[in-house]
């Protein structure tokens, strides 16, 4: 892994979690549709930072954290759909979506930065 910086860890971390989740989603209320789909993008979040650290251009870069944010939002929406339809405890998905969230707004804000320098 590239040298760590503090937005690639809160994304890896969130990753793991995630995996851990559907893991335990699958096991005990035998979900795969939603749950895939919440792995999906909170897996992605993680992956789209790492190769935008890797980015050839500062349009790669913007672009590739773009999609990372992105994610972000969407793995809200399918955490709050498997909150909603009693998959997961609210305080599971209060917890996640909060970390999301934190990851929405540091990579909005590097966005915001990236493109103003333009």
């Amino acid at each position: 892994m590239q040298k760590e910086n503090p937005l690639m860890k809160k994304s890896y971390d969130f990753a793991l979690e995630t995996v851990r989740l559907y893991k335990t989603i699958v096991s005990s209320k035998r979900e795969y549709v939603l749950s895939k789909q919440m792995l999906r993008s909170g897996t992605s979040i993680g992956a789209n930072i790492s190769e935008a650290n890797g980015a050839i251009s500062t349009a790669d870069f913007s672009a590739k954290i773009s999609i990372a944010y992105k994610e972000s939002l969407e793995v809200k929406y399918w955490l709050a759909l498997l909150k909603d339809s009693d998959y997961i405890s609210k305080d599971i998905a209060k917890s996640l979506i909060l970390k999301a969230d934190e990851l929405s707004k540091i990579m909005f804000s590097i966005l915001k930065t990236t493109r103003i320098k333009k």
